[in-house]
């Protein structure tokens, strides 16, 4: 089976915009000659690649040759760059990155921030829980997660803890905590939970007060908001020490004593590639300045 560059650059465009018109304009095609590429590279792999919706969807066999169209345009940027040639827009690889809310709001984009001009960034947030998942679609080259198994194809390092703590504004935890974080006092105090995907705070209360424990639920889906609503004193939630720092006079710690470590991982795909892995080696060396180590009682 041999594939075309063109067609494997048309289908990575057609995923990243959505629709064969960004990628035209992407490529500077017309959506003809995307569609042609398409349905050439549909023909030499004898498979749908693509659910032509608005945005497209990809078949299980196109996530195959997504990956493939991925790393050829790494490597290939890879070759240009070892070769001498010239960096321009066209020839900068793309790396589609899968990072957590908190990690993006905190230390990961200064991480990335010096390789700007080397590579262009595709971010996806999601849960640090789910974002191996579109390792596995193929959505995404490497990923922050909470997953230690590598996705096959994958490896796998530790990052470090980002840890957490139950925080609210003083007098939110006068009104609400008189005696601290008891079970009746859980049951009853609004809560401030990131989406319905981010289960820290129900792993709290439950930890606390039983599974049976329902609060109210204020949802606030984005990582600055989140913390302002904590302290504007919506409800109480879980902070993270780094972003906690910010807003220290503002909040205070329910239980100073408790705190919940979240490990993190970097994932990617096992691939020699020089832009991958000076991604990679920047996020290993912000985490270890950044995120808590084994053993460490926290900052």
């Amino acid at each position: 089976m041999e594939l075309d560059l063109a067609q494997l650059r048309a289908l990575d465009a057609t995923v990243r915009g959505g629709t064969l018109e960004a990628a035209a304009r992407t490529l500077h095609v017309t959506p003809s000659a995307i569609s042609q590429r398409l349905r050439a590279l549909e023909v030499a792999t004898g498979r749908i690649l693509l659910v032509r919706t608005k945005p497209v969807q990809v078949t299980e066999s196109g996530q195959a040759v997504l990956r493939l169209a991925r790393q050829v345009d790494v490597l290939t940027a890879d070759v240009a760059r070892e070769l001498g040639g010239d960096p321009s827009p066209e020839g900068t690889p793309t790396l589609p990155i899968a990072v957590n809310a908190d990690s993006m709001a905190t230390w990961v984009l200064p991480a990335l921030a010096p390789l700007a001009g080397d590579v262009c960034l595709d971010l996806y947030r999601e849960d640090q829980e789910h974002t191996s998942a579109l390792l596995r679609a193929g959505t995404v080259m490497a990923a922050v997660t909470a997953d230690a198994e590598p996705v096959p194809g994958c490896t796998s390092t530790r990052l470090g803890s980002m840890r957490y703590r139950p925080m609210a504004t003083p007098g939110f935890a006068r009104r609400w905590f008189p005696t601290g974080p008891t079970p009746e006092a859980l049951a009853r105090a609004p809560v401030v939970v990131f989406d319905r995907k981010d289960d820290l705070q129900h792993r709290y209360v439950h930890a606390q007060a039983g599974s049976d424990v329902a609060p109210p639920v204020h949802y606030v889906p984005a990582a600055a908001d989140y913390v302002a609503a904590v302290a504007l004193g919506l409800g109480w939630g879980m902070v993270p020490d780094l972003q906690a720092r910010a807003v220290r006079a503002a909040l205070v710690a329910l239980d100073p004593a408790d705190a919940v470590d979240v490990v993190l991982y970097w994932q990617q795909w096992r691939l020699r590639s020089t832009t991958l892995d000076r991604v990679r080696e920047a996020v290993l060396a912000a985490a270890g300045r950044e995120l808590d180590r084994p053993g460490e009682s926290g900052r």
